[in-house]
């Protein structure tokens, strides 16, 4: 299913974001800003948005730099930027949300992204969290492993042998390719994503997804996760901030679960005290996308997550 709309919006990064809306049906509780994962694009969530509206919140989402149809001199399709990527990428995160206070007010606003959108978010609430009623972290991984490390120093050797804008094929054995092992018998290469053939096979025929990102891409990634993880990053979170993670048991991006339980222990360590996380059984990586009844547990807990939070941030502001 669609949004209900699509503009194009300019950030001061020097991108023309393309923005996809639907608003919230009946009473407004609160925006919700989708930021969307790693080689796909916002257009995949119109379902959520419309799930989300039925609950009260109007909800935006645009195609990140060097995905979807944003439009950038310095980043064509699979690469973020020229360079300062990541700073960017934060930047046009900043003109969406701008962009809906402007639009539809004063409203509690809370960011949720999905894998690569996940690690945004969270880079994002780091920065921006005093402005948000909560931030919801789904299918990422931040830790900072000595396999991490490792691939830091394997993607410098790549780009010094190829260039920083060719598809970096450390990434697409790394990622993709151990990804899709982790399914057996599999039908696709892509059935690590969800248990829904008829959603896989969507995202495999579709143009704008599935792409191997280039070599600076995978460099800013590395780079978001590593200040988005770190203990530096992660207590400039506001310790009070609603923040909600979930992954799936069968998610090979997050090791079946167990990135996003290790995000919410450091978090809990630094004397966040509104964390809470969820691990749905059987759920693959793209949760959205799985079917029911997995789908249905995750929307139950994001449900009450968002009517809790949005709640709580009209309370302090009737205050």
């Amino acid at each position: 299913m669609d949004f209900d709309q699509e503009i194009s919006i300019e950030s001061r990064s020097g991108a023309t974001l393309h923005l996809y809306m639907t608003p919230a049906k009946g009473e407004p509780r609160g925006t919700v800003l989708v930021f969307h994962g790693l080689a796909e694009h916002a257009g995949r969530y119109g379902r959520f948005a419309r799930d989300l509206a039925a609950l009260g919140f109007h909800v935006l989402a645009h195609d990140h730099r060097g995905h979807g149809s944003t439009v950038a001199a310095d980043a064509p399709l699979r690469r973020f930027a020229s360079k300062g990527g990541a700073e960017k990428l934060l930047r046009d995160c900043h003109a969406v949300h701008l962009h809906a206070e402007k639009t539809f007010g004063d409203l509690p606003l809370v960011v949720f992204g999905h894998s690569l959108g996940g690690t945004i978010a969270l880079n994002y609430g780091e920065r921006y969290g005093r402005q948000l009623a909560g931030l919801c972290v789904w299918n990422a991984d931040v830790s900072h492993g000595l396999d991490r490390r490792l691939g830091r120093f394997a993607l410098r050797a790549e780009k010094a042998l190829k260039g920083s804008d060719v598809a970096s094929d450390l990434s697409r054995r790394a990622m993709f390719g151990a990804w899709a092992k982790s399914v057996s018998p599999r039908r696709t290469e892509f059935d690590w994503l969800s248990h829904d053939e008829a959603a896989v096979d969507a995202y495999i025929s579709d143009p704008l997804c599935g792409f191997t990102p280039t070599v600076s891409m995978m460099e800013d990634i590395a780079r978001l996760v590593f200040e988005a993880g770190s203990k530096a990053g992660l207590s400039l979170l506001p310790s009070h901030l609603p923040i909600h993670l979930l992954g799936g048991s069968e998610d090979p991006a997050t090791r079946g679960g167990k990135a996003i339980s290790e995000l919410a222990e450091a978090m809990q360590a630094l004397d966040c005290d509104k964390v809470e996380s969820h691990i749905i059984d059987g759920a693959r990586h793209e949760t959205l996308m799985e079917i029911e009844p997995i789908r249905a547990a995750a929307m139950r807990s994001l449900e009450r997550f968002l009517i809790a939070a949005t709640d709580l941030a009209g309370t302090k502001g009737a205050s």
